[in-house]
């Protein structure tokens, strides 16, 4: 028993983020599918927890990023801050739309 317990705790830290996605993405509307491949793409390797004992680079992000105005998560994306790259030359506005809409389905981070 004491093995196997080792092995699920392994497999556990070795593929995070398998139960850390509240909503199938091959269920979401084809925006959002977007979405979501552009974050795993681009935003995931700061947003999203490597595994259980590594810490985040930059904030969790949800439905209630800054405070759930999608304007002002635009607007970040873009433009960027002093602690993140902005990438409104690496992605078209469709794009940065379909990032923000796929966030608009993610609970807060505490929640999942």
């Amino acid at each position: 028993m004491t093995r196997a317990a080792a092995v699920l705790l392994l497999c556990s830290i070795a593929l995070p983020g398998t139960s850390a996605q509240p909503v199938e993405p091959r269920r979401l509307p084809d925006k959002e599918q977007l979405g979501w491949r552009l974050y795993e793409q681009s935003c995931s390797v700061c947003h999203t927890k490597p595994n259980l004992v590594s810490n985040l680079f930059g904030p969790a992000l949800s439905r209630e990023t800054l405070g759930g105005r999608a304007e002002l998560v635009r607007e970040v994306i873009s433009n960027g801050t002093p602690r993140m790259p902005g990438f409104k030359h690496n992605f078209a506005p469709a794009e940065i739309d379909a990032i923000v809409a796929y966030l608009q389905t993610l609970p807060p981070a505490e929640k999942r």
